[in-house]
């Protein structure tokens, strides 16, 4: 199975690609990734943002993998946390079918394309700020704890956490 990444939009900037590498080289060789950018559509004053994404929608779908499964990232989508995705990738690939997240240009996707995915996703809020709260306060408490001489190693696992 093969995750495919198509994004609307223009070269994206190197410290985006190189996270990008990084990730893709942490992959096991069964979940190969790959991010196809797709050049978006030149906006003119006399052209409204549904044609826009109507001739986006042709390049989305020119990219798209034959029989893949089209997941689209979108403000309107479900909210899955990254585990309910990381649960979800193992039926993925019993099913064999290729993965593609499909991300729109500024204006977003076309309708036409939302209508044809399988699912609809947007990145989960809630999930990143409270991995980012948690590790905030992991910083915050440790200094403290650590200061106690009198404390033992479990305490400060406990107070870490």
């Amino acid at each position: 199975m093969k995750l495919v990444i198509l994004a609307v939009g223009h070269k994206m900037p190197d410290w985006i690609a190189n996270g990008f590498e990084e990730y893709a080289k942490r992959m096991p060789p069964e979940l190969r990734i790959e991010l196809n950018e797709i050049k978006p559509e030149q906006r003119s004053s006399g052209r409204n943002a549904e044609s826009v994404m109507a001739a986006e929608k042709q390049r989305i779908e020119a990219a798209l993998p034959k029989n893949a499964r089209v997941i689209a990232l979108d403000e309107r989508g479900r909210d899955w946390t990254t585990m309910q995705l990381a649960q979800a990738l193992p039926g993925w690939q019993q099913d064999g079918r290729d993965v593609a997240f499909v991300i729109g240009g500024v204006d977003g996707l076309d309708p036409a394309v939302k209508a044809r995915t399988d699912l609809m996703l947007r990145i989960s809020m809630p999930d990143l700020a409270a991995q980012h709260g948690a590790r905030a306060a992991r910083r915050t408490a440790l200094p403290r704890v650590e200061h106690h001489a009198e404390s033992s190693l479990s305490s400060r696992v406990r107070h870490t956490r």
